[in-house]
């Protein structure tokens, strides 16, 4: 054998989990909205209106999310579109 086996080179190994550990940061960053169920959706929407960040209108069925004004006849709705919502202003301030 004149040369390193190519099974013996480690070169870019490190280049390698660099990448790994950047699509685990990633990851972890993400906001996962899927494990929302209702009564967790209840309770977070509850708090979202005891801090003044939705409004319920009972005559209509509505919630409305006051910083975007969005208007939403699910609590579910509700909960997911702000997780993600929050998820974007908190990546807007981390870019700048």
């Amino acid at each position: 054998m004149t040369g390193p086996s190519i099974l013996d080179d480690t070169g870019n190994d490190h280049e390698r989990f660099e990448t790994e550990l950047v699509v685990r940061d990633r990851d972890a960053a993400r906001v996962s909205t899927a494990d929302i169920d209702e009564a967790t959706a209840r309770q977070f929407v509850n708090e979202l209106v005891d801090d003044g960040i939705v409004t319920p209108v009972a005559e209509q069925r509505i919630l409305v999310h006051e910083p975007s004004d969005e208007v939403f006849d699910s609590i579910r709705q509700l909960a997911v579109f702000h997780r993600g919502w929050t998820a974007a202003c908190n990546a807007g301030e981390e870019s700048e």
